[in-house]
Order: C-alpha cells, then sequence, then structure tokens
C-alpha cells in the first residue's frame, strides 16, 4: 500500500486501484480530525458515543480529502445485504437508494459517477472492488460474520447480475483489519462454521485474509487482481481504531468513487 499524508491527514491506497485512473479511493487512519479521547481522531461513525458536532467535521475532513462527489454511508448491521446505487432502468434519472435516504446493508455497488462509497470499519475488513470494463465499484464491510455469509461473494454476484460486471476483470484491495496474529476466536466452535475451520492457526486464531482472497478467487476473480494490506488494526492502533484493542473507539474510513468522464 502506499501512505500519504496531505494538510495533516494521512491516508492509504492500493497499488493496484492507483493505477486506475477513473476511481479515487482512501483507507483513511485515525489521525487529522476532530474527536478526542477515546474517539481520537478521526471517527467518522455516529452513535458510538461521540458527539455529532466531531462526526460531522470529521467527515468532511473525509469529504475534502476526496475533492469531488458526495460521501454515501450505509447503516452496517453485518449482515449480508448489498444495495444497489445505479440508474432505474425505466427512470434513468431515479436511482434505487434517494438522495439522503440512509439504507441498511454491508455492501454498497453503483456504476454513478461522484459518489463516493463509505465503509466504517475498526478490525473488520473493507473490501473495495472495481471493474473498469463497466466502470462499476462496490465497498464491502466484512467482518467474520460476513465472511462466514460470504458477502464478497454476493456483493461480486450483485456487479454481475446488476452491471454485466466480468469477476476476471474485477480489481481488490483488501483494507487494513484484524489479522490472523490477532483474530482469535475462543467461542469458534458456536460462532463460526465447521466448513471455515481450516483457516485456523494455533490458539484458535483465524485467517480471514485468507478467506476473503479464496472467496475472491471462487467467484471468478485472478489472484492477480487482489491486493491486501497485510495491516493488522490491532497490531497498529497508532494508525487505525481497533474495537479489539479498546472496545470503546471509533471507526475510519474506506472510501471509493468514480471520477468523472473526461469530455
Amino acid at each position: 500500500m502506499i501512505r500519504t499524508t496531505q494538510n495533516g491527514v494521512s491516508y492509504y491506497r492500493f497499488k493496484n486501484l492507483v493505477g486506475c485512473s477513473a476511481i479515487e479511493h482512501r483507507i483513511f487512519t485515525r489521525s487529522g480530525g476532530h474527536s478526542q479521547p477515546p474517539f481520537a481522531s478521526l471517527n467518522v461513525c455516529y452513535g458510538i458515543g461521540d458527539t455529532r458536532k466531531n462526526v460531522s467535521a470529521n467527515r468532511g475532513v473525509i469529504s475534502d480529502s476526496m475533492a469531488t462527489g458526495r460521501l454515501v454511508f450505509v447503516r452496517q448491521v453485518h449482515g449480508c445485504e448489498v444495495a444497489v446505487l445505479g440508474r432505474n432502468r425505466k427512470k434513468r434519472d431515479k436511482t434505487t437508494a434517494a438522495a439522503g435516504q440512509t439504507v441498511t446493508a454491508d455492501a454498497v455497488v453503483t456504476d454513478l459517477e461522484g459518489k463516493n462509497l463509505v465503509i466504517q470499519v475498526a478490525d473488520c475488513q473493507a473490501v473495495l472492488l472495481y471493474e473498469p470494463a463497466r466502470r462499476v465499484i462496490a465497498n464491502v464491510h466484512c467482518g467474520w460474520r460476513g465472511s462466514v455469509q460470504n458477502i464478497i461473494g454476493h456483493t461480486i454476484e450483485v456487479m454481475k447480475q446488476h452491471f454485466g460486471c466480468h469477476p476476471s476483470r474485477i480489481q481488490a484491495g483488501i483494507g487494513p483489519s484484524l489479522g490472523p496474529c490477532c483474530a482469535e476466536f475462543i467461542n469458534y466452535r458456536k460462532e463460526i462454521p465447521m466448513e471455515f475451520w481450516r483457516y485456523m492457526g494455533l490458539n484458535a486464531h483465524f485467517d480471514f485474509w485468507a478467506l476473503s482472497r479464496d472467496q475472491m478467487i471462487q467467484a471468478g476473480m485472478a489472484e492477480i487482481n487482489i491486493e491486501p494490506s497485510g495491516i493488522c488494526t490491532r497490531c497498529h492502533t497508532d494508525d487505525f481504531f481497533s474495537y479489539r484493542a479498546a472496545r470503546t473507539t471509533g471507526r475510519f474510513a474506506a472510501v471509493i468513487g468514480l471520477t468523472e468522464r473526461k469530455s
């Protein structure tokens, strides 16, 4: 990944996605915001104890960094719902999600320019997807519950069915998240189906990065197009919020958006 700091705000980008001129993306760190401890400082999530004033200001920081486009948030619930933000075939000036509407989903897919899709995380994976031929992007909130439901595979299927995307062309980045070094599940026999136990290492630690990679490959993606960050959030709390490390903490933003076509 490539780290950049601008105006006191630090973010990472995936090398494979940087080469795609039709998109902008950022994995923001926790630095450069307005929130006070334990949410210091670039927390973008409402409803976890931070003030609305600070969260609103932090979202403004994210928006300014993206330069163009509107931030699109969803109500994340650790489910498997995929929201489609696209032109209605009968009324092409409409979208499936109205402006300002809050949608409950854990993945968002769109072919619309000027929509910066945001996922909020603090140990879960944010998985960014881009299919260049169809100019379609997706952002996926993938924790362990999403992993066992294969939300990544569902999202790729939505990209295929709604937009005609070909999985082998999709580029992907797996954001900073809980790594196999820290993903301990002492109650795994109750929480994680047996079919996923092959991703378990020593002391009930699971490699969900490998699981996400395999689910993308099973959905038809090329392994060479998948870039994992390899950054564990619990091991790098100086850069990222980690629920496992702090419990009461903020959420950092992973953002991807389509740029406008040049005339």
